[in-house]
Parts: structure tokens; sequence; C-alpha cells
């Protein structure tokens, strides 16, 4: 069994090696694996030629000792004649869109492909040892696919330039790569939450999609450090020094702990942040509620409170299916008893999304198709999504679950 998993990691790789693509440039610089996302046309979208060459390049230098920690950064892009920030602005859902519709199966494929070796990837860095931390860097846009590829890792530096966001219900989806597993453990609430209670603001950040800066990140503890863009040309360099110091006893110390530390700026201000200002609201709509139209009576009941009335008129936005199997994989993460566990339950929902007439094709079109911004969903209210249909999500796939013994994931 051993021999049979490792011939078809090998199998896995090998393909993989053939998929290396420019939208990856992966390097060495002393023992710091540097990861630069390179697709600045599409704001560094995920591609599956993309994970395709992150997968083997991380599995390589695990397993051959070559690292003591990954640096994940995104190329910047040019806008009216100057460069602005990016990190990941999300995977490459359009093309999920256009495989979904396309009627030659072999295009078609990509629509499990695509999901699945992403949830593998995840996997692969949230069991990343803790000794080779992985740093993220969140310079410019942090979205969807782009939080899986750094999330899960051991530490995410804001800078002043950040945008995060996990805005899947508005192209009727969810938040997924792995988002039902670390959105219910949100810190703010993991002091006194149990485990079967859904915290207010993870909730929020679900449904609405809000976008969040560094200063929001730092108070809700989604991002661990804070810099100034202009110091991370020198935060890289530190980096470097560090993973090249220290004997072989050092190797399993966390050689960016104290790094990170001596770059964080202690002047940002959490308590002056969007959700730290409005937090009492938020958890009031939407802390322990056990369905989404809870959370629209307990906004309408605020009157005419500005956070109230904006927060309602984003929800009735985005598509009903979308918030309600949203809330209800928030519930079943909290639950999971880990990462693995959680990504196997968002794999059943990806594909039960990627069914044609589901939600996400419409969702797509409006947004990024013919941008028109109205989407039709269906069903078109929250009470005609039953609670059998929402259990359609969650359906096992018999020989098609999702499987980490094919994402590379090194044996440390």
């Amino acid at each position: 069994l051993i021999k049979h998993t490792k011939d078809t990691e090998d199998t896995q790789h090998a393909k993989y090696r053939a998929m290396a693509t420019t939208q990856l440039l992966p390097s060495l610089s002393a023992r710091l694996g540097i990861l630069q996302l390179n697709n600045p046309s599409s704001l560094n979208a995920l591609t599956l030629e993309m994970i395709r060459s992150m997968t083997p390049t991380l599995a390589t230098w695990q397993k051959a000792g070559a690292i003591r920690a990954t640096l994940m950064v995104g190329s910047p892009y040019e806008r009216k004649g100057k460069m602005k920030p990016a990190f990941c602005a999300g995977g490459d859902v359009k093309a999920c869109y256009h495989a979904g519709l396309s009627k030659d199966e072999s295009e078609s494929q990509l629509t499990a492909d695509f999901f699945r070796e992403e949830y593998q990837l995840n996997y692969m860095i949230a069991m990343q040892p803790p000794h080779i931390p992985q740093v993220s860097i969140w310079d410019g846009v942090v979205m969807g696919g782009g939080v899986g590829l750094s999330i899960h890792g051991k530490y995410r530096v804001a800078t002043e330039n950040c945008l995060f966001a996990m805005p899947e219900t508005r192209i009727g989806l969810f938040p997924d790569v792995g988002g039902t597993w670390w959105i219910p453990r949100i810190k703010l609430y993991s002091q006194w939450k149990n485990k079967n209670v859904l915290g207010g603001v993870g909730v929020y950040l679900a449904l609405t999609g809000a976008r969040l800066k560094a200063d929001d990140l730092m108070y809700a503890g989604i991002a661990t450090h804070y810099c100034r863009s202009e110091n991370l040309e020198d935060l890289r360099r530190a980096l470097v020094e560090a993973t090249s110091d220290g004997d072989e006893t050092a190797a399993f110390d966390d050689c960016a702990a104290s790094v990170l530390m001596s770059f964080h700026d202690h002047s940002i201000d959490i308590d002056s942040s969007f959700l730290s200002r409005n937090r009492h609201e938020i958890d009031f709509a939407f802390d322990g509620k056990d369905s989404v139209e809870e959370i629209i009576d307990s906004l309408e009941s605020m009157g005419d409170s500005d956070f109230g009335q904006s927060t309602l008129k984003t929800l009735r936005q985005m598509s009903p299916t979308s918030m309600k199997v949203t809330l209800e994989g928030l519930k079943r993460g909290a639950l999971a008893s880990d990462i693995g566990e959680a990504l196997k339950m968002e794999y059943r929902m990806s594909q039960a999304f990627m069914q044609q007439g589901s939600d996400f094709y419409e969702g797509i079109r409006s947004v990024l198709v013919d941008k028109d911004g109205e989407p039709k969903w269906n069903p078109t209210s929250l009470q005609d999504v039953t609670d059998e249909s929402v259990d359609r999500y969650f359906k096992e796939l018999g020989d098609r679950e999702l499987n980490f013994a094919e994402s590379g994931t090194p044996k440390l």
C-alpha cells in the first residue's frame, strides 16, 4: 500500500511537471522557498496550471529538506502607467464557468480537476510542518483562492494596501478553499465560544463578502502581522538571512517568528477598524443565528441603522441558495475534526454548484461575462430554498470523493 501511494504521487508529480508555467515563479534564496504568483493581468488569479506547478515544487522542497520557510508573494500589475500591488484575486472561476457549459467532456472535466487539485494544494499548505512556516505577504487584493493559498499557512502579513474578501455568495458559490474550517474558528470567538455556535463576524464575512482592510484583519486575528509596504524588501532580505543561519539543530526551529515580529508595525489602530466599530451590530445580527431568515429579521429589527440597512441591501443581492448552503457549510465545518474533513465536504459542495442550472453560472455571467450586475437567481427568495435542496449540496460522491493520498502531501 505504501509503495502504491508513492507510485501514485510520483505519477501525479510527473503530470504536474509538464504543466510548468510562467504564471508561477518559484525560486530558492538560501533556504527560503519563494513562490511568486505571476498572473498580473488577472491580479494573479489562480489557474490550474499554477496549481500544477506549485504542488510538485512544494513537495520537492519539503521532501528534500531544502527549505526552512516558504514565502508567497504576488507580482504587481500595471494600471495607468503605475505599478500596483496584488496578491491573488481568487481562483480562475471564469474558466470553470466555460468548462461547465461545454459539451466537450474533456473540457468539462476542468470543473472537477480544478477544485480537486486546488483543495489538495490547500491541504498540503495546511500540513506544512510548523518549523517550516509559510509567510504570505498580503499586499493588494486577497480574495477567494488567494485566501486559500495563504490562510492555512502559519503567518499572514498584511500591508496598508491589503483588500481581503471571500465574495463567493455574489457569484452563486460559497466561501471554499477551507473557508468552512477557518471562518468558524476566527480568534475573536475561540476563547469563549463552543464549537457548536458560530461567531457573528465569521458569518457576516461569509454571507456578505465584506471587504476588509489590514486593521480589520489584525482585529479579527485573520492576519498575524502588519508591515508597511515600504519595508517589504527589507523583510524579504531578513527572511533569507534567517533561513541561512543556524546549525542542524536549528533546522527544527521557526526561523521566521522573530523576524516577522521585528517588522511588525504596532502603530496600527485596530480599535478604529470597521469590524471593531460595528462589532455590536454584527454580533446582534449574525451571532449564533440558525438560519439566514433569522439574520434578515435581526437586521430589519435595527430600523434605520446604517449598518443594518447597508447589510440588508448587500444580502439581497446575493444568491439565496448560496447563502443558505454557506451557513449550513459553516455549521458543519465548525464540527469537523480537521481541515481535511472540511475540504472533503467542500469538494462535494463545489461539485453540486458545478452542475448546469446552478446559481454559479448565473453569478459568473452577471459579474465576469456579461458584467450587467443583474443575476437572475433560481430560486429568487430564501423561503423557496428548501432544507432538502440545501442537503443535496452535501451529498457524498462515491468514487469521486476528494482524496489526499494523491495530493503530494509530504510524509515528514
